[in-house]
């Protein structure tokens, strides 16, 4: 019992520490100096990003789901006798 949890300890230990690393890896530490041809353009309003970030997904998922039932639904009544 006790060898199980030293290992299940070690594991635990082993992906913590190698996704702090991976998280120090990928942050932005030169994201202030701009590259040569860097044009980053206008930002978005609030309503732009909603509009982007939830209220398209909402859509697409009900158009996809509206899809599936249509083409999902028994078209005729079976009879059993």
């Amino acid at each position: 019992m006790d060898k199980k949890l030293n290992k299940m300890a070690v594991r635990a230990g082993v992906i913590t520490a190698g996704t702090t690393l991976m998280l120090l890896i990928s942050s932005p530490a030169f994201a202030v100096a701009r590259d040569d041809g860097d044009d980053p353009g206008s930002g978005l309003s609030v309503l732009q990003t909603l509009g982007l970030f939830v209220a398209c997904p909402i859509v697409l998922f009900a158009i996809i789901a509206g899809g599936v039932i249509l083409t999902d639904r028994p078209r005729k009544p079976h009879s059993d006798s």
